[in-house]
């Protein structure tokens, strides 16, 4: 592949992604990738055979993206605590830069839900559970956190954080009634989130 030719399949790559967060699948063309990428469809076609492929490599990469904020559970160096603070900041301060993201991701799982499932079991699951366990032994038995419940606390974590942007239309016309400003509230959140999780399983541990 050429230069040329790379620097062509990112353009493209990047139009797709812009276009199908806007419009979803089903209301994207591959004539407005095409015109939003400056080319000519038949160029388009020529990358991309199909708008069900493109659609795919593009889905994929942003869910890929998604899964990677969870990357910090392998990091050695951080306390379990810090770890919690860390997905915060990062997931919704990514989720600030892509506000689109939550409701395109929403509406294709429910749209084609075989697709999040192959992405799902290309996760070590057992790998995850078996570093946490080898990091934190002690902070787990604290605060009663099993293999059974990580999934618990792990999905609670994603809501947590992907609901204030998946509900963004509805929580800004109730802070607009009550003063509040939504950007100042997501910056809020980030330690908010993170302090309630903490305080969340350390209460269950001395229940």
């Amino acid at each position: 592949m050429t230069e040329k030719d790379k620097q062509t399949e990112e353009k493209i790559f990047e139009s797709a992604t812009e276009v199908f967060i806007e419009k979803g699948m089903d209301g994207a063309r591959m004539q407005d990738i095409a015109d939003h990428a400056g080319i000519n469809k038949s160029l388009l076609h020529y990358y991309y055979r199909t708008k069900d492929h493109l659609f795919n490599a593009v889905f994929e990469m942003i869910a890929g993206q998604m899964f990677k904020k969870f990357a910090p559970v392998f990091d050695e160096k951080l306390s379990l605590e810090e770890k919690i603070k860390f997905f915060f900041r990062e997931h919704i301060t990514f989720m600030q830069k892509n506000p689109g993201l939550p409701a395109f991701l929403l509406n294709e799982i429910n749209r084609n839900p075989a697709r999040i499932k192959k992405l799902i079991r290309q996760i070590d699951v057992n790998k995850l559970w078996l570093t946490l366990e080898a990091q934190h032994k002690d902070e787990l038995k604290k605060y009663n956190i099993t293999k059974q419940t990580i999934p618990q606390l792990m999905s609670t974590m994603a809501a947590i954080s992907v609901f204030p942007f998946a509900a963004r239309g509805i929580l800004e016309g109730i802070f607009e009634k009550m003063d509040i400003n939504f950007n100042d509230y997501i910056e809020e959140r980030k330690v908010f989130a993170a302090d309630f999780v903490i305080k969340a399983i350390k209460n269950d541990s001395s229940s």
